[in-house]
């Protein structure tokens, strides 16, 4: 590719992407705000284990505050980071972004129109993004998802980035499978109606899915949550398409939808990752439950269209970051306390 890029937010799936495209031998600063992580990644490299293997990667790492005095742009900037970090973060690298420069959104929830309202639509690229991963300690990551099990899509919002989505997927074909869609943004709802069924519900209850599947009732409600967000997303036009690499006959014109969608996230991710909504509870931290289940409770009030599922794991959600619950399996009955409610 012979361009300059930077993955920014190096969080658990940052880091695997950049360190898969340092070790293809690509030009890759990574930014970060976690300041452990970052000296932690100048002294020791980036260490990235799977079930296979562990590997250590030497790689060019700076603080937020450094990059004020980098000289440099770059050509492709992959925004790794959090859905409500998305607006501050666009604008915070706006500057350092060449003239014909892309951002790249490789994350969960609707941000990719968002920053595009920040660099230029011509200039923001959707991504949809399948890879699993989890960090607890600055410079080391726990990856789920292999490179060979991991996808993008990616789309483009401008005709005159069509050209360029090419140089895109093949920097990005150094960490996963990637297909190029001509409606990016249904795509993203497509992995929204996944994340709203799966993520925030699993981590209200504490599991993985080796444990979730376990709890009575819980498959049932992922599809129920799943049904919300699907809904959600056809009354605001997003089309059904396919993502994860499943055909169009998979995902068009059958009645088992949200199962393929399940069973598809389920057996890629594995059964002993910790999604990221788990990972920001065990830490203290503020998760993109809002920006995800929330939005779909949102959508689907304005319309006077039914949520319950979604709103109870909002509900319960906000209270475990507020110290007043935590993750538990007990916390199934305040579920269906609420959808009966």
């Amino acid at each position: 590719m012979g361009r300059k890029i930077a993955v920014l937010a190096t969080g658990a799936n940052g880091s695997c992407i950049a360190a898969d495209l340092v070790e293809a031998g690509l030009e890759v600063t990574l930014i970060d705000q976690w300041p452990a992580h970052v000296e932690a990644m100048r002294a020791r490299g980036l260490t990235i284990r799977t079930s296979a293997e562990e590997r250590n990667v030497k790689v060019e790492a700076h603080h937020l505050c450094d990059v004020c005095s980098l000289r440099r742009t770059f050509d492709v900037v992959l925004l790794t980071s959090k859905a409500y970090d998305s607006r501050w973060l666009a604008e915070f690298i706006k500057p350092h972004l060449s003239a014909d420069g892309l951002l790249v959104a490789v994350q969960n929830g609707m941000t990719a129109e968002m920053i595009g309202e920040v660099v230029g639509r011509e200039r923001t690229v959707g991504c949809v993004v399948e890879l699993a991963s989890q960090m607890f300690e600055p410079g080391e990551v726990t990856r789920s998802t292999p490179r060979e099990k991991t996808w993008f899509g990616i789309g483009a919002f401008d005709p005159v980035q069509e050209a360029r989505l090419a140089e895109v997927a093949e920097a990005m074909e150094h960490a996963g499978t990637v297909e190029i869609t001509d409606d990016v943004l249904s795509a993203k709802w497509m992995k929204l109606v996944v994340n709203a069924m799966t993520m925030g519900m699993k981590a209200v209850l504490g599991t993985t899915n080796e444990q979730v599947f376990r709890l009575d009732g819980v498959r049932e409600l992922f599809l129920r949550s799943g049904a919300e967000a699907l809904a959600a997303g056809q009354s605001l036009g997003y089309r059904v398409v396919p993502i994860f690499g499943l055909r169009p006959d998979q995902v068009r014109n059958t009645n088992s939808l949200l199962e393929t969608l399940l069973e598809k996230i389920v057996h890629d991710v594995g059964p002993k990752a910790i999604n990221t909504v788990l990972q920001d509870f065990m830490k203290g931290r503020y998760s993109e439950v809002d920006l995800i289940n929330g939005m779909v409770a949102e959508e689907c009030r304005k319309r006077g269209m039914p949520a319950p599922v979604n709103e109870a794991i909002v509900e319960i959600a906000r209270r475990i970051h507020a110290g007043e619950l935590k993750p538990d399996p007990a916390n199934l009955a305040l579920i269906r306390e609420r959808i009966i409610a």
